[in-house]
């Protein structure tokens, strides 16, 4: 229990079956191997999210469906970003570190770069040095605890391996002061379809929330598109939207049964929605009335958040302490 896994997650919106799938639940897991460290980046959101009550809303709703799901405070660091001020100083240590090309290859940047380019727009129109400057910041997440994992999606992979590039190029100049970080990418996080089967995303429009009431959730799963073979004409599962949705939840036994009948006929779509529903209700519904309950309650939420920023300044502000003696700054 001594290597440190730390995971992330930006409250720019609903938590949907895609956040749980592809980083909440692989988070969780880990903290059974490993000493845990979970982070509400609300830093990171303002590259998105320019409305300030609305940010304080979603850290917080965050910060319920965390603890709705199982995270336990006393036995993992849970935190909030900004409290944590030597994550900022170590982003500008390590800005000084960082090669410029090497953001110029990140996916995030790149990607802005080339839909500007598309329209006609002069290369870097609309784009902050947030965005820019994205993978520095969360290297400093990252480096600043001296993480060992760090669970996240394929689409993140880039950052955790810029992260790499950065330790080991400060490294290289300093000794050895900064952990190497390595993603660790389950099997489950790169193909979790929305309702319209493409990924889910809230860009999309396509999630299922996690904590849906179950009317909205019976609506979300109604509303997910199938082709029009009638239920006795065999179907492909692996092909199937709903039954890519259903195996993430449901018990082995019930995903071979599920399985055989999509091969052999004798199932229709509304069969399998409505035992969508049963199987999410299964999962979700005790811990739906857990987060009602805590997402109303601030008083608790920020004294949970503020007491992991202690439990995580104790084990950042030395690191930090590490690399302004190596670098040559003063200490304080």
């Amino acid at each position: 229990m001594n290597k440190i896994a730390l995971s992330g997650i930006k409250p720019t919106g609903i938590p949907h079956l895609g956040n749980y799938l592809g980083m909440i639940r692989p988070a969780l897991d880990l903290a059974k191997d490993y000493r845990a460290f979970y982070f509400i980046a609300d830093a990171h959101a303002l590259n998105q999210l320019h409305d300030a009550e609305e940010l304080d809303r979603l850290i917080f709703e965050v910060a319920a469906t965390l603890l709705a799901l199982g995270l336990n405070p006393e036995n993992v660091t849970f935190f909030r970003q900004s409290d944590i001020p030597e994550i900022f100083e170590l982003a500008v240590i390590l800005a000084a570190a960082t090669p410029k090309g090497l953001l110029n290859r990140a996916h995030a940047y790149k990607a802005a770069v080339e839909t500007n380019l598309a329209a006609g727009r002069d290369a870097d129109a609309g784009i902050n040095m947030g965005l820019f400057t994205y993978p520095i910041l969360m290297a400093a997440d990252i480096l600043l605890f001296g993480s060992h994992a760090v669970p996240v999606g394929e689409d993140q992979r880039q950052h955790v391996e810029i992260a790499q590039d950065i330790a080991q190029a400060f490294n290289r100049a300093y000794g050895d002061v900064l952990t190497v970080p390595e993603a660790v990418i389950g099997e489950a996080i790169a193909d979790i379809p929305g309702t319209d089967g493409r990924k889910m995303s809230k860009s999309y429009g396509n999630i299922i929330p996690i904590f849906a009431p179950p009317e909205e959730l019976r609506r979300h799963i109604m509303g997910i598109v199938t082709d029009s073979r009638p239920p006795e004409q065999p179907k492909d599962p692996g092909q199937d939207t709903l039954f890519r949705l259903y195996r993430f939840f449901a018990s082995p036994a019930e995903t071979e049964t599920m399985r055989a009948q999509y091969q052999s006929g004798g199932i229709g779509y509304g069969e399998v929605k409505q035992g969508l529903f049963e199987v999410l209700e299964r999962t979700f519904g005790e811990a739906r009335t857990r987060y009602e309950k805590y997402v109303v309650d601030r008083p608790f939420l920020e004294g949970i958040l503020r007491y992991g920023a202690v439990k995580a300044r104790a084990v950042g502000a030395p690191m930090l302490e590490n690399v302004r003696k190596a670098v040559g700054i003063r200490s304080y």
